[in-house]
């Protein structure tokens, strides 16, 4: 699945193309997605010029003139551009058509992402039941070691768990969650509440760390990912244990190890992480 570094990936590759422009149409070729897609958006979104396009978790937010088109990747979606001549293929559900000759297109084997119109009559886009709930972004002033510390007080659950839990923070995903937790040394079986203040900070600072320089090599290629101009991450070949069991950890030598955690692989250094 598309994590927070590859939404914002494709993000920052979109927007240049996306802002400012006219939407000339949108083309829907499968409305069973996850959410089907409504039967009114083309009408909605037609004749309508992007303001910008933000991120809020793994969620896409194209803000336009009366309201916000919301696009989710899903498990193996992406989004990426074409000329408008480019003939779409057998999972190619969805198209933005633009004035400027460009077409942001969606591809979504499985079907589970979203593409979904909130009009502004309806209130700000941060009120859809999809965000109302949601915790802080984690490369926001809002997510630190204090704020990770209070959050974790009363949770049982691994840490591993929690720090997945976009009720907590945002945008943490199986990836990142392993790589971050090796990184500061701290075992993913660990109660969430037993971690100090002190560990707190760690953790919340190589979060931040770890997603930034996941963003900064065009997010993690393992199956399906590629950015919106086509081309897979770099950031899987910086992975210090996810998906290296059975490895030597690149810091003590000690294997690498594998455990399931809430249906997810976990990937860890008994060694390195305690």
């Amino acid at each position: 699945m598309p994590e927070l570094p590859e939404v914002e990936t494709t993000r920052r590759g979109l927007l240049k193309a996306m802002e400012g422009v006219r939407i000339e149409q949108a083309i829907v070729r499968e409305r069973r997605m996850r959410q089907p897609i409504p039967r009114a958006l083309p009408d909605c979104v037609a004749g309508l010029t992007i303001r910008t396009l933000t991120r809020r978790a793994k969620y896409l937010l194209i803000d336009c003139d009366t309201g916000t088109l919301i696009i989710h990747l899903g498990m193996s979606g992406r989004l990426w551009l074409v000329n408008h001549d480019t003939k779409p293929e057998k999972h190619d559900h969805f198209d933005l058509v633009l004035s400027n000759g460009k077409v942001v297109r969606l591809r979504d084997p499985r079907r589970f992402g979203l593409v979904l119109w909130h009009g502004r009559d309806k209130g700000d886009v941060a009120s859809h039941p999809l965000f109302a709930a949601l915790g802080p972004e984690p490369l926001s002033d809002a997510f630190d070691g204090a704020a990770l510390y209070k959050a974790t007080r009363n949770r049982s659950a691994a840490i591993k768990l929690v720090i997945m839990d976009s009720h907590l923070v945002v945008g943490v995903g199986n990836i990142y969650a392993s790589e971050a937790l090796f990184h500061a040394g701290i075992s993913p079986r660990i109660a969430a509440r037993r971690l100090t203040r002190a560990r707190c900070e760690v953790l919340a600072s190589v979060i931040r760390e770890t997603l930034s320089a996941a963003i900064v090599a065009g997010g993690s290629s393992i199956r399906d990912y590629v950015g919106s101009d086509g081309m897979t991450g770099n950031f899987q070949s910086n992975f210090a244990v996810y998906d290296r069991d059975g490895k030597a950890c690149t810091r003590c030598g000690a294997v690498i190890k594998r455990l399931q955690q809430g249906q997810r692989s976990t990937f860890y250094c008994p060694a390195c992480q305690r």
